[in-house]
């Protein structure tokens, strides 16, 4: 039986999310350069706020357009694949509730580091921790899905492109 539509494994997802992270530090790198350009920042306390809300739009357009069309880069790497239950490309509405219950990822170690006044080093703890968890979480969902992928509708799978046939 072909992997094709297989859950692919946690540790292959997560290095996946791993070599996202790389990626969209580039994406950030270059958005932030824009942004603090535009606005003429030059303090990184300045604009704090606007420019943590534009990278979030930044981010969210980069992932909605990509999950709309199947793949980001990092998911093309390790063929993987985000599709709806039935095996389809996802619209752009699924994408974008998909992106935004992905931030569950960091928001709720984030807001209990802010409530609780931890230092950065605690708060990064707590996050990986967090991660760590939320990943492990998979293990009890029927297909072995991310719990905001099944909220969303979605499920990631694995994915090898065709060969392409050269003619002669």
């Amino acid at each position: 039986m072909s992997d094709d539509f297989k859950t692919p494994s946690l540790r292959r997802r997560m290095a996946c999310w791993l070599y996202e992270g790389m990626l969209m530090f580039a994406v950030m790198f270059i958005a932030d350069y824009l942004f603090s350009t535009l606005t003429q920042t030059r303090n990184a306390m300045d604009n704090r706020n606007a420019q943590q809300a534009f990278l979030f739009l930044v981010f969210g357009i980069y992932f909605v357009w990509f999950w709309a069309h199947g793949q980001t880069l990092a998911m093309k790497t390790w063929n993987i694949r985000v599709t709806d239950l039935q095996g389809n490309n996802i619209s752009q509405r699924r994408a974008l509730l998909r992106y935004t219950l992905s931030w569950v990822w960091f928001l709720p170690p984030l807001a209990v580091s802010w409530l609780l006044g931890l230092d950065v080093k605690e708060a990064l703890v707590l996050t990986g921790g967090w991660i760590a968890i939320w990943a492990i979480l998979s293990r009890v969902h029927p297909r072995r899905q991310f719990w905001h992928d099944a909220i969303a509708g979605t499920r990631l799978v694995t994915f090898r492109h065709p060969p392409v046939k050269r003619t002669s």
